[in-house]
């Protein structure tokens, strides 16, 4: 009779499912290489700014929600009335439309949503990691869907403290241009933009 041994510890299969996790970096927020635009403005409110004209004596600052995502200059009839630091347009009558206010520098303080959101997070992350590992390790869950299972999870923290963010306020003059008082949330763009990599 012959017999035949099978190896069934799953030693190779462990030991390389513990490598690839020992190599495994897990990122969440927001990347250059989707939207450069999204990750200057990620980094302004994430550390706050003080913004000075570069070309210009004055900055122009939206004060009217017909002026939102617009320059002056998109304006033909915009004018700086008499003893002002506005920008304005004509409504007849002598009277004008104030659309934006002139400024020598305006300062963004800092909201910071990153850098939070994974503070707050990252013991119930912690412990979700904890939570997988060994399923990881045995071979019930594959690495990569671990992986994507906490960067999902660390990119929907950082979402939600996003949105739920309101200190510091915009300004009055700001919530009236946007319609909307949560101070990082505007067009989406920027809660839509974080994400997670895993490398």
């Amino acid at each position: 009779m012959r017999m035949t041994i099978k190896d069934t510890n799953n030693m190779d299969k462990l030991t390389k499912n513990l490598q690839k996790l020992n190599k495994t970096v897990i990122k969440a927020g927001v990347f250059g290489d989707d939207d450069a635009e999204m990750v200057m403005i990620a980094r302004v409110h994430e550390y706050g700014i003080t913004i000075r004209p570069k070309k210009a004596k004055m900055l122009t600052i939206p004060i009217s929600p017909k002026a939102k995502g617009k320059r002056a200059a998109d304006f033909p009839n915009i004018f700086r009335p008499k003893g002002t630091d506005l920008l304005a347009i004509p409504k007849g009558d002598g009277e004008f439309e104030p659309l934006f206010a002139l400024k020598t520098s305006v300062t963004i303080p800092e909201r910071s949503f990153i850098r939070t959101g994974y503070d707050e997070n990252i013991d119930a992350i912690s412990k979700k990691i904890a939570d997988l590992v060994p399923q990881v390790i045995a071979g019930n869950v594959p690495p990569d869907v671990f992986a994507d299972m906490i960067g999902l999870e660390l990119a929907g923290k950082i979402q939600k403290k996003l949105r739920s963010l309101s200190d510091p306020a915009n300004t009055p003059n700001t919530q009236h241009v946007k319609g909307s008082s949560n101070p990082l949330i505007d067009t989406g763009r920027l809660v839509g933009s974080i994400r997670y990599e895993v490398e």
